[in-house]
């Protein structure tokens, strides 16, 4: 520097440190100050211009500030090398300067120019705003202040008044220059701002507003003042969409494949040389085996690895984020070295004040800058998290369209689509915190190295400790996980069956069963506590470990450190500043063993999608689609497939030709390949020889058909385009018009997935109508006629697939079953056992003789029955041809629950009711059955209850703030007297800690005055005292809140159950099982267990927060100012973000689910889409639903960015304050209170950002108390017994029931169902309903067991009025044989008598009444017999069979049968009919029949129409009066 500067000075400490007054010598403000910019610009430019090359936006039109700006750099310029000239200009006039004169003016003048080219190249290149040009002005202002005040303060004798000029000159235009450089240039020409009517702000902003988030305040403000919608939302920017995302990764991917196969392996090398010398390496001497054997070697060596494609493709962008992280790290080990001067300055009575300001303001620098670096680290993760997300879920859709049936085979779809959900997320997660890997260790090791500075060897206790609790916490954990698996089991078990209670409420009200399956949920449930209660005890001793370990650590530390060594003196800055190194120490500590547990489990996905990934391609070029202009459109020539490679073939040697333009028809037995053929044809199958050609388009309708969740429309048009005529032709042809008058919104009509709310027969259809509308020249047909019933199917063929059909003249082949078309086809192939056995006309065939012939005859019976039928149903009435049966299907339900208004359609009712009495034709009825056993959706009428009741739901939800009531109700329910106890508890465990740490200050202050040594035991004592009652408090509070979580859960749980089972019916036939099953399952989970961990966090991060307050205040009492505002502010940001972020959680998780569904659509169709080749459209369907997801993910995570900015901004202040005032009153503050208020400062930060995030948490979670209190306050039934009114023991005696004026209606509002019905029956009377549907005959037997409450009149039963004793002493007198056989999961026994009443002898003798005794008792465990969910593992008629004996094992007086119509087949009905007419010859019995000649030697029978009583008489009488009934008989056969 000497050599520089000549004689000034360059440092002077007299100068600039021990005076009131500093200033920099002038060396230093010559040569340091001015080149730190320019060392920094020319720094940074190389890579930045690098940069700039590989990202270019667009080019930015020349505008005015662009001009200016450009000018000013040129002045600036010139400026500086006046200065220069000047100085050669003195050197020739002899005046010799030193070389710093010039040197500085040319360097700088350089860096101007360097900064001009930035400028013009950045507009050039469309950067709206420069970063780096904005830090090179900010620090050039900067340096200049030092300079500029020098000449202030000296300005009385100015010597070089040219220097002086240009010096003021250059100041002023980096000022101007850098107020410039924080606005913003117009975006570049063409870019997306400028086309996109909402797009991202992010864009256009500033380098200011990124680093601070500011341009997503528009959001936060848009979603305080109203809920945010889809429309709010940002459209992605483009680096993030799939549509640039995923072909990136793809191409890493596929370069990544490439290489894996062509680096050939070291063992194949050797295989070529052993073979001999002179073999040519491609004509090896080795037999095909080995060959084999060395081919399958080369696969294992080298796996591609996804992990590299991941990293190329990711790694940059990601890198930026790490070396954020890096400067991060760095930078947070400057507060503790600056606090250390800060107690060292308070020390010091002599020291200039400015130092003490400068040293809180670097304070508050550091902070900030800190915060910003974090929060840009945290962005560019979580961004680089989203895309990989993106990316990875691209490309297993991608795959999962070309896999072959092999590789579909060994992972299911439920494990694929976890693929994308569970190990995609996993991924996205890690990402967030994967810097942690490297960062932690640095960390550990930077602090660890500043403690050794401070507190020398006696650092390594304190370590020693932290290490210990390591394994502890592991194991704590370890315990948690197991105890999380039990708990899930029982939820799961508890699910299941509350699920099947619900399900089967009706049968439990029926027969008042609900008390034992109560209590057999409370059981489950008290499990669940059982473990809840372990877990929670287990997470208060982690608490407790996470709460104290700072202060254990400390403590051994500080103990070690004064006890080793006498002379070893605790003072404030050992302590402060160790302190605040502790807790820096804290966080990678305890991020570590997570860091490495999430990157265990990413690995094994990465596995598992590097596994998919690799799967073999189906071979696009198997089928050779080229138009050769040949006769035959569809040739196959010695063709053998396999449906995978290693499998022998399932089709051999077929040889199969069709003609342009005909129909082929490929019969055989099941399972003789016919199916398979289509999927050659299709190029599905694994093709070992031969060869395959198709001519032209292909249309496929595959056997189950394919039904994607869209309307109805869409599914028909499958992505061509509309066209009305066309459409109407093919709805015509493939018989859905009168389909569509019965489906809610015609053609618009949303159908689920998987087609739920179409029939079999509909699906069918509407796949047809795909292929039919898609216009192709090859027609596939896999059975599409199978679901069908029999006129439909001669309706479709006629129209659509015969000779006169829509497709006549393109080539169709057609796999059947339906003998009864093959003489209408040109050619029949028939299939046996995988070969082609013949094929020929059907002529031909029948002459040869052979397999064709022996099929007919197996078939032809059942099928000339079949003929046969659809002339009868044609004669029966002309109007069933216009309502095909499946029509039908939609209403089978409504029949019994609605009166149905619709005049036309109760008249098809009628008729079918009729025909279903048609019992001449058993294989009629049973087809009748399968058509209503297929579907049953719910009716209509339901269906507009449910929207308005989603509507309703969807309302409450979105609310903005929880009302404070229902926090109340949770205190309630944890009990008001203990919420109010943990929130002491809480109380004093920080006072504890403030204890402890205020005793720490006044130790610190022993060191000043010299009398250390006599007191170090008690201090130590008092200390130990303070800290380990805090740690003992802690886990206290964590015990009760544990204890009151669980009350709670217990009470909410237990107040839902009981409302629940005594919830009248009409509630569940309104309300979806979903719905109530979800307040079962997610709302109690969330009560169990998410919101107490919340709650424990909020309370921790609260108290935290204001013990830090209280501190600051005690030391500083100043501070207590400047609280009002910043709290004001918090408050505010916190309303702004928890509205905002509280929506955008809610939006984003809506949109997630589509992903998923279409996905798993998606597998189950993918060889529907290949044929129709519509993989193109399905990848940009499946691309747009990830992106509209991430729109709403991607403000999520900037929301976050955006509160962490601002709070910690909060938490800045607060430091900045504290240490301010601690500099202002430190005459009267000692070091160890300055200490502890600046290092309680500097850890509030962490507790603000999270205590805004958890009161964002408690309000999203305490929604759930809120749902589950709703469903608890549902209006109940009548009470169960009614402890004055209850009846004798043996009521009824005789069983008399008697009707009187009695109306009943559903619910309110709906019309009557019974209108002024009176009727008499006498004891043992057997009393037949009957009428047509909807007249009313089930609702008179639900009125007798009061599921539906009298509208007015009664009923009285053996002179006691029903409505007035309680629901189980009624319903337990009665007993009911229900239509459909409900069985719960549980032992057989527990299905017949679940209160256990009944002797085993009693039981086994009911079983053999109801002919089940043979079946029971050739079980191994007999009664014990496990039922399975729903009774699945007994068929219909066993099931049936096991309600009877119920029946039987109750006997009651009184019986009701709602005869079944469609389960059970005639000889389980006549079973039941005899055993009813034997076992129950004494009791009164109503029987609701469906068909006439199981009541014909009834008593009497009564015939309802419209609600009321038409008829009731004799059945003899009734036929001699010619009247409905008459009519019905007549029908039936039977007059």
């Amino acid at each position: 520097m000497k050599h520089l500067c000549g004689n000034l000075t360059f440092w002077d400490s007299n100068l600039t440190k021990h005076t009131d007054l500093p200033d920099l010598p002038a060396c230093f403000q010559l040569s340091v100050l001015p080149w730190s910019p320019c060392i920094y610009l020319w720094l940074t430019s190389p890579f930045y211009i690098l940069y700039l090359k590989r990202n270019n936006r667009g080019y930015i039109m020349m505008s005015i500030l662009n001009r200016i700006k450009t000018v000013l750099g040129l002045i600036l310029w010139i400026v500086c090398w006046t200065d220069l000239f000047s100085s050669f200009h003195e050197m020739s006039q002899n005046q010799s300067k030193p070389p710093i004169y010039f040197v500085t003016p040319l360097i700088v003048g350089m860096t101007m120019l360097l900064a001009t080219f930035l400028i013009q190249y950045e507009r050039l290149k469309g950067v709206q705003s420069s970063g780096v040009l904005f830090i090179f002005w900010t620090i050039s202002v900067l340096c200049a202040i030092v300079p500029f005040r020098s000449k202030i303060m000296y300005q009385n004798g100015v010597e070089d008044k040219l220097r002086f000029t240009t010096f003021y000159i250059y100041f002023g235009l980096t000022l101007i220059q850098l107020i410039l450089s924080c606005f913003n240039e117009k975006p570049p020409l063409f870019s997306s701002v400028v086309t996109d009517p909402n797009s991202c702000p992010e864009i256009t902003a500033g380098f200011l507003s990124k680093m601070t988030f500011w341009w997503f305040t528009s959001m936060a403000i848009k979603g305080y003042k109203s809920p945010l919608e889809n429309k709010d939302l940002w459209s992605l920017n483009k680096q993030d969409s799939s549509e640039l995302v995923v072909p990136n990764l793809l191409n890493e991917w596929e370069v990544e494949k490439s290489k894996a196969q062509s680096e050939p392996s070291v063992k194949e090398q050797a295989a070529f040389r052993k073979a001999g010398p002179d073999a040519e390496p491609n004509h090896v001497s080795v037999s095909p085996e080995e060959e084999e054997v060395l081919l399958s070697k080369r696969k294992e060596v080298r796996q591609p690895s996804f992990l590299r494609a991941l990293l190329r493709a990711f790694g940059p962008y990601f890198l930026i984020g790490s070396a954020f992280k890096l400067l991060q790290d760095l930078i947070t080990f400057v507060n503790p070295q600056l606090l250390r001067m800060l107690i060292d300055f308070t020390k010091q009575s002599n020291a200039p004040l400015w130092w003490g300001y400068s040293l809180a303001f670097m304070m508050f620098g550091t902070s900030l800058l800190q915060t910003l670096i974090l929060h840009q680290h945290f962005q560019y993760c979580f961004v680089t998290g989203m895309r990989l997300r993106s990316g990875i879920i691209g490309a297993i859709y991608r795959k999962s369209l070309v896999i072959t049936n092999e590789a579909k085979r060994s992972s299911t779809v439920g494990e694929v689509v976890n693929l994308m959900s569970v190990d995609a997320q996993r991924f996205m997660d890690l990402t967030t915190f994967l810097n942690m890997l490297w960062s932690a260790p640095l960390q550990i090791i930077l602090a660890l190295f500043f403690l050794w500075r401070n507190l020398g060897p006696s650092v390594l206790a304190g370590v020693a400790v932290m290490v210990l609790l390591i394994p502890f916490n592991a194991f704590i954990a370890m315990k948690t996980r197991t105890y999380q698996v039990e708990q899930m089991k029982h939820k799961d078990d508890r699910i299941k069956l509350m699920n099947e209670i619900l399900n089967g409420i009706k049968v439990l009200k029926l027969y008042a069963w609900e008390v034992s399956f109560k209590e057999k949920i409370l059981q489950i449930r008290q499990k669940e506590l059982t473990v809840l209660r372990k877990t929670a005890y287990l997470s208060a001793l982690s608490t407790m470990a996470w709460t104290s370990a700072p202060f254990m650590v400390a403590l051994t530390t500080f103990a070690v450190y004064v006890t080793v060594d006498e002379s070893n003196v605790l003072d404030a800055e050992k302590a402060f500043v160790s302190l605040s190194l502790f807790n820096i120490l804290r966080f990678p500590l305890n991020m570590l063993p997570q860091v490495i547990s999430s990157i265990v489990q990413a690995s094994v996905s990465l596995k598992r999608i590097q596994d998919f990934l690799s799967h073999d391609e189906l071979d696009p070029e198997s089928v050779d689609r080229r138009n050769n202009a040949s006769e035959y459109a569809v040739s196959v020539v010695n063709g053998t497939f396999s449906w995978a490679k290693q499998d022998q073939a399932t089709l051999d040697n077929i040889n199969v030709m069709v003609p342009q333009g005909s129909l082929l028809a490929v019969v055989g037995h099941v399972g003789c390949g016919k199916t398979s053929l289509v999927s050659a044809l299709l190029g599905e199958m694994e093709k070992q020889e031969g060869q395959i050609s198709i001519r032209g388009s292909v249309a496929y309708v595959p056997q189950q058909a394919w039904i994607q969740n869209a309307t109805l429309r869409d599914n028909i048009l499958f992505g061509r385009p509309y066209v009305e005529q066309k459409y109407r032709c093919v709805l015509e042809a493939c018989a859905l018009t009168p389909d569509l008058e019965v489906l809610p919104g015609g053609d618009q009509t949303e159908i689920g997935e998987k087609g739920i709310n179409l029939s079999g027969g509909q699906r069918q259809r509407v796949s047809l109508a795909r292929a039919l509308y898609s216009d192709a020249d090859v027609y596939l047909l896999d059975d599409p006629l199978s679901a069908v019933d029999a006129h439909v199917a001669k309706h479709i063929f006629d129209k659509v697939i015969g000779p006169e059909g829509a497709l006549k003249g393109k080539t169709r082949i057609l796999v059947t079953h339906g003998i009864s078309f093959l003489p209408q086809v040109d050619n029949i192939l028939v299939m046996v056992d995988g070969r082609v056995s013949e094929m020929g006309s059907y002529q031909d065939l029948l002459k040869q003789n052979g397999a064709f012939a022996e099929f007919l005859r197996n078939y032809s019976l059942e099928d000339i029955i079949e003929d046969d039928e659809v002339t009868v149903s044609l004669v029966d009435d002309d109007e069933e041809e216009e309502f095909p049966e499946d029509a039908l299907s939609n209403h089978t339900d409504m029949v019994d629950n609605e009166p149905v208004v619709n005049e036309a359609r109760r008249q098809f009712m009628r008729q079918m009711s009729i025909m279903s009495n048609d019992l001449e034709n058993p294989k009629k009825m049973s087809r009748r059955r399968r058509c209503s056993e297929r579907k049953h959706p719910e009716s209509p009428t339901e269906k507009k209850e449910l929207k308005v009741d989603k509507l309703i739901q969807a309302e409450t939800t979105e609310t903005g703030r929880v009302k404070f009531k229902v926090y109340w109700e949770y205190a309630k329910a944890v009990g008001p007297f203990l919420s109010l106890f943990i929130c002491f508890l809480y109380g004093c465990q920080s006072a504890s800690a403030i204890g402890a740490n205020f005793w720490l200050s006044e130790w610190t202050n022993d060191a000043q005055h010299n009398r250390t040594q006599d007191q170090v035991s008690m201090r130590v004592g008092v200390y130990a005292a303070l800290g380990i009652s805090q740690g003992v408090l802690v886990m206290f509070s964590s015990f009760t809140l544990a204890l009151g979580k669980i009350q709670a859960a217990r009470k909410l749980h237990q107040t839902l159950l009981d409302n629940k089972f005594h919830t009248p019916q009409s509630f569940f036939d309104t309300t979806p099982i979903g719905r109530i099953i979800n307040r079962f399952s997610k709302d109690i989970y969330v009560i169990d267990e998410v919101l107490p961990s919340t709650i424990l966090m909020f309370l921790g991060t609260f108290f935290a927060s204001v013990s830090t307050m209280i501190v600051i205040i005690c030391s500083t009492p100043i501070f207590a100012l400047v609280i009002g505002p910043l709290a004001l502010i918090y408050v505010f940001v916190q309303r702004f973000y928890v509205a905002t972020s509280r929506q955008l959680k809610r939006l984003e998780s809506v949109s997630r689910s589509p992903i998923y569904s279409h996905f798993s659509e998606t597998i189950t169709g993918t060889s529907v889409i290949r044929a129709y080749g519509r993989n193109a459209a399905f990848v940009l369907m499946s691309d747009m639903k990830v992106d509209e997801n991430q729109k709403s993910y991607y403000p999520g995570i900037v929301s976050n960015r955006w509160l962490g900015v601002r709070i910690e901004f909060i938490g800045n202040c607060i430091v900045l304050f504290a240490a301010l005032f601690a500099v202002i009153g430190k005459d009267k503050l000692s070091p160890g209170l300055v200490g502890l208020s600046v290092s309680y400062a500097l850890q509030v930060t962490m507790s603000l950002n999270w205590m805004v995030r958890m009161t964002s948490d408690l309000e999203s979670n305490i929604v759930a108390v809120e749902r589950v209190k709703e469903y608890s306050e549902t209006q109940t039934e009548a009470p169960w017994i009614v402890k004055d009114k209850q009846p004798p023991p043996d009521w009824p005696p005789k069983g008399d029931v008697e009707f009187v004026d009695y109306s009943v209606r559903y619910r309110e509002g709906l019309d009557l169902v019974l209108r002024n019905i009176s009727l008499k029956v006498k004891g043992g009377e057997k009393i037949g309903i009957v009428g047509r549907t909807g007249a009313g005959k089930s609702s008179m037997t639900l009125c007798l067991f009061r599921l539906l409450e009298a509208a007015d009149g009664e009923i009285v039963i053996d002179e006691v009025k029903i409505s007035e004793i309680g629901l189980h002493d009624l319903r337990s007198k009665l007993t009911i044989i229900p239509q459909e056989p409900v069985l719960f999961s549980g032992t057989l026994r527990m299905n017949l008598d679940p209160f256990e009443k009944y002797s085993d002898e009693e039981v086994w003798k009911v079983l053999e009444l109801s002919h089940l005794k043979k079946f029971v008792s050739n079980q191994t465990s007999k009664l014990e017999l496990e039922c399975s969910e729903g009774g699945e593992n007994l068929s219909v008629g066993q099931r049936q069979l096991v309600c009877l004996a119920r029946a039987l094992l109750r006997k009651t007086r009184i019986l009701v049968l709602d005869e079944a119509t469609a389960a059970v087949d005639l000889e389980t009905d006549d079973l039941i009919q005899s055993t009813i007419r034997t076992q129950f010859e004494d009791c009164t019995v109503f029987t609701i029949a469906h068909r006439l000649n199981t009541i014909m030697d009834y008593t009497r029978v009564l015939v309802l129409d419209k609600g009321q009583i038409a008829e009731f008489d004799t059945p003899t009488n009734l036929i001699a009066q010619k009247g409905i009934f008459y009519g019905m008989a007549k029908d039936a056969g039977l007059a």
